[in-house]
């Protein structure tokens, strides 16, 4: 429905309203004052024909009969329109509150200058979106990217002797990936993913689902922040060895954002919540969740880490043994119970390693790492972040 289209049939409610409020007087039939009293007049006149002998009493009564239930009729149609005239007033200001309640709400909640868009129809235009959009070498094209920063003077000579040795050993994995890693750090995002690509190559079967998603982080990066295609599909393929892996999830929400299907963006973001915090990509995305979860129809509050942090330990040493065992394990429990429910970042899996490591539960402290290893299997930060807690 196009904008006028709304303000008509709003302003033909309006209308029909005041059609109703006005048919009392026209349902009234006479409703003149005049009738009322000739009637009167007539039954007056009735009893001084009847006093004076020209009317005998039978005709009187019948006469009386009929005049007096004209007049009643008389006092029924004046007593309605006066009925409907002292009620419209009121009735008029509720359906000047009503739609006046209506129309503000709908002017603060809705979108009056936007024609109906259904959800089917929103779906139909998000695929065709993104069945259309630019590929990433046209992307690329169209985006006008800062220069790379210049390396300082310390920095500067490693670099060139970086580059230098992958140029003559292509095949080496770990100078492509210190390659790969220190270009994107500089910016040089076009040469930071000619290294990762080759790396990926290099690790053949090998290949990691973090490798495919650094890969993507760069390819985006390359076009402006822009999830192409091409990029699409790298994310796919991290996704498919990994469906936990942060970083994939992150950009493939974000490609979900940007081709309006913010319902499938939510969902993929909101695992991401609580963290990895020290993701590059995590303050982006503390600032873009609001507006995902809005969007997609969802109420959600961003929130911190949640479980026994190394502060909550340190703040029970002042209390005795008993009462400082009892309240890590009731915050221990409380962690365990939501990440076996809803699961949680590596660092909130640590977290909890930690604090069964400080009760002396090794044991399941030990089930517990295990547990998270299989979690995040293929992503080497997050294993990093569980061994670290594991460790004496």
């Amino acid at each position: 429905m196009e904008g006028w289209q709304f303000w008509l049939m709003v302003a033909v409610m309006v209308a029909g309203a005041a059609l109703v409020l006005l048919r009392g007087r026209a349902a009234g039939g006479d409703t003149s004052p005049g009738a009322e009293a000739l009637y009167r007049a007539q039954l007056a006149e009735l009893e001084r024909d009847l006093a004076r002998g020209t009317l005998q009493p039978i005709e009187a009564d019948r006469l009386r009969i009929e005049i007096s239930r004209r007049l009643l009729e008389a006092d029924k149609a004046t007593a309605r329109p006066i009925e409907t005239a002292d009620q419209r007033p009121v009735l008029g200001g509720l359906v000047v509150l009503v739609l006046g309640a209506a129309i503000a709400g709908y002017m603060w909640l809705g979108a009056p200058m936007y024609p109906d868009l259904p959800l089917a129809a929103r779906i139909a235009a998000a695929e065709a979106l993104r069945t259309v959009r630019p590929d990433q070498t046209t992307a690329e094209a169209q985006v006008t990217l800062p220069p790379p920063l210049t390396p300082d003077a310390e920095f500067a000579p490693l670099i060139e002797r970086l580059r230098a040795a992958v140029s003559a050993n292509p095949d080496d994995q770990t100078g492509l990936a210190l390659l790969a890693r220190n270009e994107a750090a500089l910016g040089n995002f076009a040469a930071a993913r000619k290294a990762q690509s080759a790396l990926i190559a290099a690790k053949g079967e090998a290949v990691t689902a973090q490798d495919l998603a650094d890969l993507a982080e760069m390819m985006i990066a390359v076009a402006g922040g822009y999830v192409s295609p091409q990029a699409e599909a790298v994310l796919t393929q991290a996704l498919q060895l990994d469906p936990a892996n942060a970083t994939a999830r992150y950009y493939a929400g974000l490609m979900m954002g940007q081709v309006g299907r913010y319902d499938l963006g939510f969902r993929m973001w909101r695992p991401l919540a609580d963290g990895p915090e020290d993701a590059a990509w995590m303050p982006a995305f503390r600032l873009q969740m609001p507006d995902m979860a809005a969007r997609a129809g969802v109420e959600f509050e961003m929130s911190a880490l949640r479980g026994p942090s190394a502060g909550d330990i340190a703040a029970t040493q002042d209390m005795s043994d008993a009462d400082r065992r009892v309240m890590i394990e009731a915050m221990v429990a409380q962690l365990s119970d939501r990440l076996a429910v809803e699961g949680g970042s590596a660092e909130e899996w640590a977290r909890l390693i930690g604090a069964l490591l400080v009760l002396g539960d090794t044991g399941r402290a030990d089930t517990i790492r295990a547990e998270a290893e299989q979690v995040f299997a293929g992503n080497a930060a997050a294993l990093a972040t569980i061994t670290a807690a594991s460790a004496p």
